[in-house]
């Protein structure tokens, strides 16, 4: 019965972190002005353009 309680707290622990990770990105994409993310958009459809 004891590895079902392991095997709970690391799955907590994945989707914690998870959720950390995916805040700590959604931080990071905030912090971009309209002008950064236009520029990301464009230099993105250039590359599949020249494919």
């Amino acid at each position: 019965m004891r590895w079902w309680k392991v095997l709970g707290v690391a799955g907590f622990v994945g989707v914690a972190a998870t959720g950390a990770v995916i805040a700590r990105a959604e931080r990071k994409r905030r912090g971009y002005t309209p002008e950064e993310i236009r520029a990301k958009l464009h230099e993105r459809a250039a590359e599949v353009i020249q494919r």
